[in-house]
């Protein structure tokens, strides 16, 4: 049967047919915390050999996520670091890449620092703000991929995924999209035409900064059978026990993304209205350029907001100030984090390329988590008073 996007994050829709382990009725999927598994004689398989290779819990978390995602099969690795570093495992040296220039800067700082050395140049643009046209334009014999983040990380850019599908199509090239601000709950890019999707899955599908996790979803088998390939011979395949807690989190993804969003609209409104904050960039209001193109292929508009305020002061005031919500590198969990850019996630891409993207030292990102929204309004009032 149909069952909807809620129910999908506790269930998979068809079961395991008899052949997988026995769990006993087991409500909580167990945690095989085994590194190998012994056969039943010559020949004969348990359907499990060693954990680099597959592990139950994995296996189990995997078919959430790719059931999440509308894919045909999901890799579960690391961290999303590690995800992405799979990803591009798929490239070989002399290929080009084209990517948003805005973008996480740890994905900055792999493309830059190990990607260029393995020989894949990445050539960078701001595809979301590029027509077709002279998108088209950088396309050449030796492009394999557009690598994107809709919305990107930090300054909320929205990419039409669907319409950049047909370009990917049109020319045979791949379309790559981080969904790690939206989650499979708002967003599923495979769906509007995307090839792969990756997700830190330490952020909203982990969702109480408890552990690390990477995923990679893709609805095409030639790639899934390379990326298997690829997961079994490089070995960052995730733990036992952090596919666990990463199955424990996506539990409540559906009510944490909803609580999140509706208290990071809250804030933005607040935002908006206080005289220290020059700037609020968030999908959710009309006045963003991204604003229709987000509504049409979205399911929401997410808890992630980016703002700019009117001083460097203020801005260290803000991080120095608040109390409840915590200032600290990460997103996406129930508590809410502040993190200031141009020393934390992109402290290490060019000053040149973070003042072109719009990251100044008055620029945060607030991840929203789902505390009660008064009491998120009330420690960004005080840590936003003179003294």
């Amino acid at each position: 049967m149909s069952i909807s996007i809620q129910t999908k994050c506790l269930h998979i829709e068809k079961e395991d047919n008899g052949d997988g382990p026995c769990h006993f009725g087991a409500v909580s999927f167990p945690i095989y915390q085994t590194a190998t598994f012994a056969h039943p004689g010559a020949g004969e398989s348990t359907g499990f050999d060693y954990s680099r290779l597959q592990n139950p819990t994995r296996e189990h978390l995997e078919k959430i996520v790719c059931n999440l995602e509308s894919g045909i099969d999901a890799l579960a690795l690391s961290s999303g670091m590690a995800a992405i570093s799979l990803v591009f495992e798929l490239f070989s040296p002399g290929d080009e890449i084209i990517a948003e220039s805005d973008l996480y800067g740890g994905s900055i700082r792999l493309f830059d620092n190990v990607s260029k050395k393995n020989g894949v140049k990445i050539i960078s643009k701001e595809i979301s703000r590029t027509s077709a046209g002279e998108l088209e334009k950088s396309i050449t014999s030796s492009t394999r991929a557009i690598y994107i983040e809709t919305p990107t990380n930090p300054m909320m850019n929205i990419t039409d995924i669907k319409s950049l599908a047909e370009i990917t199509k049109k020319h045979n090239l791949l379309l790559i999209v981080d969904n790690t601000f939206m989650s499979p709950y708002f967003q599923n890019p495979l769906l509007l035409g995307a090839d792969i999707v990756i997700h830190s899955g330490t952020k909203y599908l982990s969702g109480h900064n408890d552990t690390l996790s990477g995923f990679v979803v893709t609805n095409r088998g030639d790639i899934k059978e390379k990326l298997r390939f690829l997961i079994k011979t490089t070995g960052a395949g995730l733990s036992p026990f952090d596919s666990w807690l990463t199955l424990r989190g996506i539990k409540t993804l559906a009510v944490r993304m909803e609580k999140a969003q509706s208290n990071a609209i809250k804030i933005v409104e607040y935002l908006k209205k206080n005289p220290h904050i020059k700037k609020v960039i968030y999908p959710g209001l009309k006045e963003h350029p991204g604003y229709e193109i987000q509504k049409k292929q979205a399911r929401g508009t997410g808890c992630m907001i980016t703002f700019q305020t009117d001083s460097k002061e203020t801005t260290l005031s803000i991080l120095n100030k608040v109390r409840l919500i915590q200032f600290a590198e990460s997103l996406g969990g129930v508590e809410s984090l502040i993190t200031y850019p141009v020393t934390q996630t992109h402290a290490d891409v060019p000053e040149v390329i973070r003042l072109k993207n719009g990251i100044t030292d008055t620029t945060l990102r607030l991840s929203v988590g789902i505390e009660d929204a008064d009491d998120l309004i009330n420690d960004l009032s005080q840590a936003l008073q003179a003294d």
